[in-house]
């Protein structure tokens, strides 16, 4: 039993620092970008006829969410999720406006856990 308190421990002191400030950065750039891929560029290409935007913008939120899942896996390890939470963060990337909801949720777990982290243990 020592070694599960042990290692509960281990996951709450695992500081993410600049971790969360770059999934941050990379969630809501990777968001911008699909928004203007899908409701931008894309009408442009199918009702304009402008084929440019999406080659523009769809190359640009490609590389942005390379950038969005390695910043999510690392946070993912560092903060010990299940397999599914880190899957439906990564796929936060592909839905237009999740990322900005993934994002959200992500900082508000982390800051609560810091938060949590931070205050005095009460010994029984």
């Amino acid at each position: 039993m020592g070694n599960e308190h042990d290692h509960r421990v281990a996951t709450v002191d695992r500081p993410v620092g600049a971790r969360l400030l770059a999934y941050r950065i990379f969630a809501y750039v990777t968001g911008v970008g699909l928004v203007l891929l899908v409701f931008y560029a894309m009408p442009m290409k199918y009702i304009v006829g402008d084929s440019r935007p999406v080659a523009i913008i769809g190359m640009m939120h490609g590389f942005l969410y390379m950038g969005y899942i390695v910043c999510a896996l690392i946070l993912a390890e560092r903060l010990r999720w299940k397999p599914i939470q880190a899957l439906l963060v990564l796929l936060a990337g592909t839905v237009p406006l999740a990322s900005f909801y993934a994002e959200r949720k992500v900082t508000h777990q982390i800051q609560e856990r810091e938060r949590k982290a931070s205050q005095p243990s009460q010994a029984s």
